[in-house]
C-alpha cells in the first residue's frame, strides 16, 4: 500500500471554506522535492521546503495569520500567508510556487495540507480565513 502524500495515494483536501476539493502529494522534479497540487485539470507546483518553512514562520508569528489567497497576477495583501509565500524576505527569497503563471494561491492550498499534517489550525469560514501553528 502506498504512503499518504504520494502520487498513488495523494492527500485529499478541501479549500479553507470547504467549497472545493483538490489533491496534493510529494514528488521530485528536476532533482528537487516539490509539492504537487492538482485542482481539477490544473496542476500547480510548490517548493517542497514550503511545509517546514511555513510552519517555522507561523511558530515565530505566534498568532493567527490571514491566509489571503490570490492568483499570481494579483497583488497579495500584506501580512498574509499568501504575501509571505512570495516575499523576498522568506527563506527561498521569493515565490514558493514553481510553475510560472500558476505560482499564486499559496494561501489557499497550503494551509489545509498543514492542517492535515497536524502542523497548523485553519479556520473554515466562508471568507477571510486564518491559520496558526500547532
Amino acid at each position: 500500500m502506498a504512503s499518504p502524500g504520494t502520487k498513488a495515494e495523494p492527500w485529499k483536501l478541501k479549500t479553507p471554506p470547504n467549497t472545493s476539493e483538490y489533491e496534493m502529494y510529494k514528488d521530485v522534479k528536476d532533482g528537487k522535492e516539490v509539492i504537487v497540487c492538482v485542482v481539477g485539470k490544473t496542476t500547480l507546483l510548490y517548493d517542497g521546503r514550503c511545509i517546514n518553512d511555513l510552519h517555522q514562520m507561523l511558530k515565530n508569528h505566534d498568532d493567527w495569520m490571514d491566509l489571503g489567497g490570490a492568483d499570481e497576477q494579483k497583488d497579495a495583501k500584506e501580512g498574509t500567508v499568501e504575501a509571505w509565500g512570495r516575499s523576498a524576505n522568506n527563506p527561498v527569497g521569493g515565490w514558493y510556487g514553481l510553475k510560472k503563471g500558476l505560482r499564486g494561491r499559496f494561501g489557499v492550498y497550503l494551509p489545509p495540507l498543514m492542517e492535515a499534517l497536524g502542523l497548523a489550525e485553519v479556520t473554515h469560514e466562508a471568507k477571510n480565513n486564518k491559520m496558526r501553528a500547532k
